[in-house]
């Protein structure tokens, strides 16, 4: 059934007569439901005219006696001057037939002179199996999809020229038409390519999707249709770093939204004149949103640092722990770059033991995102056969969301260490026993002089929750402490030159130093353990 009714009949024939394409015209008639705008454009456009050709001669037989041609003439011309000059460069296409109907030099349909062929060529099956061929030429696994499609922004005003036309035809039948009647290019294009894109690949349409394919459209004869904007309401274009031009579609609607109609009709013609080519597509590109991947990691080398370590431009070691995980998980997902975070880190000369630190790796733009639990497995594996200085466990997908819980551990949680430390004074057994009775001890640590360089200037109130003392020798013992996560241990002891108060050397009056450290646990329960 045609969606059109009689009240729609003297907008279809207007917009049809200046060059509007038949979607377009179910657009500004309100038609809301799909089933139309599916139909091959052809077919469309026949349908109209077999529409507009009935309503015609219904109109003319109840009219036996038409007003002469010039008052006909006469009405028409007050009508368009009614708008300020519509076509006021002399570039109008309107033209009086011999049976008094608006007629065109677009008459028969060419490129759409408000959605610029959006709505005609790029709806067709042709072009969306050219996508698609380019989609499976990706090389990326996915099961559903985002289709993001980006228009030229005089779109916008073309569309508020041909509104305001509109506007004005359907007050002289005392109707109103408010710009939320129109129904969005976008959502027309959505209701006709979605399905036609699902069907092609195979996959639904699905707007939470991490993958997304966009395509970018543009308009090269037109894209000055936006520059007297500019004039007119320049607070609306201000440059911004990241955009290549001030007109983007946010910036023109933000205009037209300020810009009074009387001043906007003196500067654009209404309807807008009909271009001579379509829309070029000037991109399309596949992506997919980041995948991630947590485990716990142990260190067990004292000369590798957990970031690479650069120092003014030159590397110090040869690797790190972030490299010897990431490197392999970039080759299995395919990815583009990795993020690395922990919960946490330890000195290059610092050993993590136990369970191991918690870490997250961003995967970004991954090609392969499907893995099952066994070949996750196999992976961790492979990082562990590579390297006897790292050991990975509990490795798994993850949630952006699930990475929180991470990093909250990094100030709420407690940590435990084990210290190897030496006194320039000898001791005895019972001059370190003292240290095990101490509980909750709170200490105060103005940034340390060794992370100045990257850490801001503060101070810090720091738990040491308890401590347990191991006799070696007259001048060596180990020391067990449990603290707040974020306690620099080697100030605890040494004191960083009065930096950190109370320390080890405060307590017992000696000099002290740290000579080995390790990290026994991170009280962090995440990632979930998983069985071996």
């Amino acid at each position: 059934m045609f969606p059109l009714t009689v009240e729609n009949k003297h907008v279809a024939q207007l917009l049809l007569s200046t060059g509007t394409c038949p979607r377009c015209i179910f657009r500004f008639c309100g038609v809301d439901f799909h089933a139309p705008y599916k139909l091959p454009c052809k077919e469309l456009l026949n349908e109209l005219q077999k529409f507009l050709e009935t309503e015609k001669d219904e109109l003319v037989s109840e009219v036996p006696n038409p007003p002469p041609k010039k008052i006909r003439l006469q009405e028409l011309e007050d009508g368009i001057d009614g708008m300020d000059n519509l076509s006021q460069n002399g570039e109008g296409k309107t033209s009086i037939i011999e049976d008094g109907s608006i007629a065109s030099k677009n008459s028969n349909l060419n490129v759409c002179n408000v959605c610029l062929g959006i709505l005609q060529d790029f709806c067709e099956k042709e072009f969306i199996k050219k996508v698609c061929q380019k989609v499976e030429a990706s090389g990326f696994e996915f099961t559903n999809l985002v289709l993001s499609i980006s228009f030229p922004p005089q779109l916008s005003v073309r569309e508020h020229a041909a509104w305001l036309l509109v506007k004005q035809e359907m007050g002289k039948q005392s109707l109103s038409l408010g710009r939320n009647d129109i129904v969005q290019l976008k959502e027309a294009y959505k209701w006709i390519t979605h399905p036609l894109f699902s069907e092609e690949l195979g996959v639904p349409i699905d707007g939470k999707s991490l993958f997304e394919v966009s395509v970018v459209f543009a308009h090269p004869e037109t894209v000055e249709d936006c520059h007297f904007l500019r004039v007119i309401c320049p607070d609306c274009f201000k440059p911004a770093k990241n955009k290549k031009s001030v007109f983007t579609r946010m910036a023109v609607m933000k205009a037209l939204n300020k810009i009074k109609e009387e001043d906007f009709c003196k500067q654009f013609p209404c309807p807008p004149n009909s271009p001579k080519a379509v829309c070029s597509v000037v991109e399309i590109e596949c992506a997919h949103g980041a995948v991630f991947v947590a485990g716990r990691y142990n260190k067990y080398a004292r000369n590798l640092p957990q970031t690479p370590w650069i120092i003014d431009g030159e590397r110090k070691l040869d690797s790190s722990v972030e490299e010897l995980i990431s490197d392999h998980l970039l080759t299995v997902f395919k990815a583009e770059s990795f993020n690395f975070s922990s919960s946490g880190r330890e000195d290059v000369d610092v050993r993590t033991l136990g369970n191991g630190r918690p870490f997250a790796i961003e995967l970004v733009n991954p090609h392969r995102v499907h893995f099952t639990s066994q070949e996750i497995k196999e992976l961790q594996q492979k990082i562990n056969n590579s390297s006897n200085k790292i050991q990975v466990r509990d490795l798994q997908l993850v949630t952006r969301e699930a990475i929180g819980h991470m990093k909250e551990g990094e100030e709420e949680k407690t940590k435990t260490y084990s210290a190897l430390i030496w006194t320039n004074k000898a001791i005895q057994r019972k001059d370190i026993e003292f240290l095990d009775d101490i509980k909750d001890l709170k200490i105060d640590q103005k940034t340390p002089l060794r992370v100045l360089h990257r850490r801001p200037l503060a101070v810090r109130t720091r738990i040491i929750h308890s401590m347990e003392t191991h006799y070696v020798d007259e001048h060596h013992f180990r020391l067990y402490l449990k603290t707040q996560a974020g306690t620099y241990i080697k100030e605890f002891v040494h004191g960083d030159f009065g930096r950190t108060k109370p320390n080890i050397c405060s307590l017992m009056d000696v000099t002290a130093d740290i000579l080995e450290l390790d990290v026994e646990s991170v009280d962090v329960d995440w990632p979930p353990a998983l069985d071996d």
